[in-house]
Order: C-alpha cells, then sequence, then structure tokens
C-alpha cells in the first residue's frame, strides 16, 4: 500500500507542476528552446505524460523550434521518456493488482495471454497507429507480464514516424506550409505499408 501511495503523490505532484506552469514551459519551447536540449525535452516528457495540451502540438512546437531532424529527435526522445516513466511507476506500484484483477475473469485472463504472446508487434503496431490511446498501451503493457526491455523497444520504435510526422508538420507550417501535402502524404503511405505488412504477418502466424 505504502508504494501505492509514493507513486501516487509523486504522479500528482508532477501533474500540479505541469498545470501550474504550462504557460512558462510553453513559452520556453516557442523562445528559448533551441537554447537547451536537455530542458526542452524534460518539458516534453512532463507534456507527453500529462497531455494538458495535445502532444501533437507539443510536438509542433519543438519542430518550429529545432527544425524537422532535431526536432523530431526531441519530440521522440520526450515521448518515449514519458511511456518509460509511465511503465515502470504503475508496474511498480500496481502490477499485483492489476495481475489480479485481469485473471478474475476468464475473457480478460486469455486475451492478457494472447496479449503476452505477442507483445512486442502489438506494441509496436499500437504505437504506429497515434489514434490507439497511448495511456491504455502503457498501462495494459504494465500490469502485464510483457518483460521492461520488450516494451521499451517496441514502445521506442513505434513511436517514431508519429513523432517524425508531429516535428515536421511544425516546421513545414512555419518555413514550407505548401509542404504540408507531401508530409501528409508519404505518412498515409507509411501507414498504408505498416497496414498491409500487418495483415501479411498475421496470416502467417499459426491459428
Amino acid at each position: 500500500m505504502k508504494k501505492k501511495i509514493v507513486v501516487f503523490l509523486i504522479f500528482l505532484g508532477l501533474g500540479i507542476l505541469v498545470f501550474r506552469f504550462q504557460d512558462d514551459f510553453l513559452y520556453f519551447i516557442e523562445t528559448l528552446g533551441n537554447q537547451s536540449i536537455v530542458l526542452t525535452t524534460s518539458i516534453a516528457t512532463l507534456f507527453s505524460l500529462f497531455p494538458i495540451i495535445p502532444y501533437p502540438i507539443i510536438g509542433g512546437l519543438i519542430g518550429a523550434a529545432y527544425g524537422p531532424y532535431l526536432g523530431s529527435f526531441v519530440t521522440w526522445a520526450g515521448s518515449s521518456m514519458a511511456s518509460i516513466l509511465f511503465f515502470v511507476f504503475i508496474r511498480y506500484a500496481y502490477q499485483d493488482t492489476g495481475l489480479k484483477l485481469i485473471h478474475r475473469f476468464q475473457v480478460t485472463s486469455r486475451v492478457t495471454m494472447l496479449f503476452e504472446k505477442n507483445a512486442f508487434m502489438t506494441i509496436f503496431i499500437t504505437r504506429l497507429v497515434p489514434i490507439v490511446p497511448s495511456i491504455l498501451v502503457n498501462a495494459y503493457s504494465a500490469l502485464s507480464r510483457v518483460s521492461t526491455t520488450q516494451y521499451i523497444v517496441a514502445s521506442s520504435l513505434g513511436k517514431m514516424p508519429s513523432m517524425i510526422l508531429f516535428a515536421s508538420v511544425g516546421h513545414t507550417i512555419i518555413h514550407n506550409p505548401s509542404g504540408l501535402i507531401l508530409v501528409a502524404f508519404f505518412y498515409a503511405l507509411f501507414l498504408a505499408l505498416v497496414y498491409i505488412s500487418y495483415r501479411l504477418w498475421t496470416k502467417r502466424q499459426p491459428k
């Protein structure tokens, strides 16, 4: 119980920090962001952990400040760090309770076992599709028996395309608005290739 309370208080404190200083954090990214990669990445991590402002907007601001390449890296690093922190906190404090709830019902137990069997690809694919709520992937993975290393690698790799998209869009809006069409085309093409690859992969899996 003690560790559950400690983790809850840490989350609460960080959440209050983001809510209280969100305007200052945004001002820093917009005006001074390119002067400190470490601080900008830390701010991006907090905004990803507590999305008071949608993270695509944060990624766009970082892309405008740093450019498409370094901006993509900072955006990706912040998002990846946030998901890792969330995973570690939930697993440390709540996995025991979560596993009891999951395996209390036959349906959720079977679904979780299937998820754990194909965890890497499942996490990787859900990260590639931005419409899947990130917090659900984080929490479910942490409560299951998926290994920490497997989660970190699959999640971090899967986040790359969308983070590159957010930063590239932010940079393009400022410097070359007409280029948004090209960015959208390549991302749509990428998603189509991912979908086709996933369908081919699932067909090869044993029934």
